[in-house]
C-alpha cells in the first residue's frame, strides 16, 4: 500500500498541472516554437543589455572624447557623434527610453483599451459613445496625434507614452467590444443570465476569456508600433530631448551628420530593427498557438 499511493500521486501531478490554466499554458506554448524562442532571445538580450547599461558602462551615455564622427572601429563598434560620444553606450542607454516607454505604454493601453470596449456590457449607450470616441482617435495617424500632445504638453517621455497609449485604445476596445457583442446572445450566457449570474461573472468568465486572445497578440503587435512610433517622433524633434539619448533621437542627429559620417545611423537602427524583429516573432509565435486552440 505504501507505494501505490505515490504512483498515484505522481500521476495526478501532470494533469493537475494540465488543468491548472490552459489559457496560460496556451500562451507559454509560443515560446517554444522557433518564431517564438528566436523572438524572446533577442527581446531578452535588449532587455538585459538596456537593464546593465549603468553596470557596464559606468562612465555614462554623455562622457566625451577628443575624437568626433569618426567611423566604425574596433574600439567604437558604432562610432563617435559629434561631440566625440561613443553611439554605442549611447543607443544602450536609448534602449532604455524605448523599453519603458513600450513596456509601461502598451500593458496598461490593453487594459483600459478592455475595459473602454466592454463598457457596453454597462449599458449599450454608453458602449456606443465609446466607440465613436474610439472612431475619432483611429481618425488621427500617430504622428499628428503625437504632434498634437506636444503642442499641449512639452517634447519628452510623457507627450510619447501618451501618444503609444492612446493611438492602440481603439483597436483594443473594438475587440474587447466585438467579444461582447458575439458573446452576449449566446444560449450558455441566456442560460447564466436567467440563472441569476451577475454581468461582472459573465464578463469575467465567459466574454473576458474569448477576448484575450485577439488583445494578447494585439498588444504584441502594438509594441511593434511602439517602436517606430517613438522612432517617427523623435527623428522629426519631438519625442525625449537631448542629451537624453533614445534611439529616436539618435537617428535624428545621424541624419544631420550623414555626409559626415555614413554609418552615424546604423548602430540606432539596427537597434530599432532587433526590437522589431523581435516584438513581431513573438507576436507571430502568439498568434499561431491561439489559432492551434
Amino acid at each position: 500500500m505504501a507505494d501505490v499511493q505515490p504512483a498515484s500521486a505522481a500521476v495526478a501531478v501532470p494533469e493537475a498541472r494540465r488543468r491548472l490554466n490552459p489559457t496560460l499554458a496556451r500562451y507559454l506554448s509560443a515560446f517554444r516554437t522557433p518564431k517564438g524562442m528566436t523572438g524572446l532571445a533577442i527581446l531578452l538580450l535588449l532587455g538585459l543589455a538596456a537593464l546593465l547599461a549603468p553596470v557596464l558602462f559606468p562612465g555614462g551615455y554623455d562622457r566625451q572624447g577628443r575624437a568626433s564622427l569618426t567611423g566604425m572601429s574596433a574600439d567604437h563598434i558604432f562610432g563617435v557623434d559629434e561631440y566625440g560620444r561613443d553611439i554605442f553606450v549611447r543607443s544602450i542607454y536609448g534602449l532604455r527610453i524605448d523599453l519603458s516607454l513600450i513596456l509601461t505604454a502598451v500593458p496598461l493601453c490593453m487594459v483600459i483599451g478592455t475595459l473602454l470596449g466592454l463598457s457596453g456590457a454597462i449599458s449599450e449607450r454608453l458602449g456606443a459613445a465609446v466607440q465613436r470616441v474610439l472612431d475619432v482617435i483611429l481618425g488621427f495617424p500617430g504622428l499628428i496625434l503625437g504632434i498634437c500632445l506636444v503642442a499641449v504638453l512639452r517634447p519628452g517621455w510623457p507627450a510619447l507614452f501618451l501618444t503609444i497609449l492612446i493611438t492602440g485604445l481603439p483597436s483594443t476596445g473594438r475587440l474587447a467590444r466585438s467579444a461582447w457583442l458575439s458573446q452576449q446572445n449566446r444560449e450558455y450566457v441566456l442560460a447564466a443570465r436567467v440563472l441569476g449570474v451577475s454581468r461582472r461573472q459573465l464578463l469575467l468568465r465567459h466574454v473576458l476569456p474569448n477576448a484575450m486572445d485577439a488583445i494578447v497578440v494585439n498588444g504584441a503587435v502594438w509594441m511593434v508600433v511602439g517602436v517606430y512610433i517613438e522612432a517617427g517622433l523623435s527623428i522629426v524633434g519631438l519625442g525625449v530631448q537631448p542629451p537624453t539619448p533614445s534611439l529616436g533621437v539618435l537617428l535624428n542627429n545621424g541624419l544631420r551628420f550623414i555626409t559626415q559620417s555614413s554609418t552615424y545611423i546604423v548602430g540606432p537602427a539596427l537597434l530599432i530593427l532587433l526590437l522589431a524583429v523581435g516584438f513581431g516573432l513573438v507576436s507571430d509565435a502568439l498568434n499561431e498557438a491561439v489559432n492551434r486552440r
